[in-house]
């Protein structure tokens, strides 16, 4: 388990749950479902532009500080994502943290979005798998505290199907794993990027809310 994309890389046989509760693959969850064909993430606003230049007609989509980035299609909200804007077609990806962990998790074997919406159908999609890591993406490089939540939470829904966490970042993620809708809505909306993107004003506000709710979705695909 990582709880941050600096503490490591998937390896080519690992399937990976890449987590950022915070927007991005909450929102990247809507836009899966919503019809979108697939996500390139880029690690910088230049990567992504460049990105658009080789695939012209992608949308170009994601945040710095938690606003859309000038000149791009999308930012990073999920009320964004809807089937007429992104049905069928293929999003460059640039958040400040989600990006970097889906880019953490580039060699793996695949890539399946966590996020509190489609809990537990992550959970189902990655039960038969043998070699999983879950990728937090963290806040600027460091630890955060709605996506090791999730993190728990996961691993205490696979513990059924046999899993046994190992080493101290998952036994700390387990004792952080909220225990029902109410908690996961009272600790995301507490968290500190969860104030943060609440003081931003109140569509940022209706983000959080959206990004707090537990089993929106029923089925998930695979970033």
């Amino acid at each position: 388990m990582l709880l941050s994309p600096s503490a490591g890389e998937v390896g080519a046989r690992e399937a990976a749950v890449v987590v950022d509760i915070l927007r991005a693959t909450s929102t990247l969850t809507f836009a899966l479902a919503a019809g979108a064909s697939r996500v390139i993430p880029a690690a910088t606003v230049e990567a992504a532009r460049q990105l658009r230049r080789e695939h012209p007609d992608a949308l170009l989509c994601g945040e710095r500080d938690g606003r859309r980035i000038p000149g791009f299609d999308l930012g990073n909200s999920p009320d964004e994502y809807r089937p007429e804007v992104v049905r069928g077609r293929t999003l460059v990806f640039a958040s400040t943290n989600g990006s970097q962990a889906m880019l953490a998790a580039a060699r793996a074997r695949r890539r399946v979005p966590g996020a509190f919406v489609s809990a537990s159908a992550t959970a189902r999609a990655v039960a038969g798998e043998r070699a999983l890591v879950v990728v937090c993406a963290g806040k600027l490089g460091g630890f955060c505290i709605e996506d090791a939540a999730f993190a728990g939470w996961l691993l205490r829904a696979l513990s059924p199907a046999g899993f046994e966490p190992e080493g101290a970042e998952a036994r700390l993620a387990l004792n952080l794993a909220p225990a029902d809708a109410a908690e996961v809505a009272a600790m995301v909306a507490g968290s500190a990027h969860g104030r943060y993107l609440s003081a931003l004003g109140s569509e940022f506000r209706r983000d959080v809310a959206i990004c707090s709710q537990l089993d929106v979705f029923q089925s998930v695909r695979d970033l």
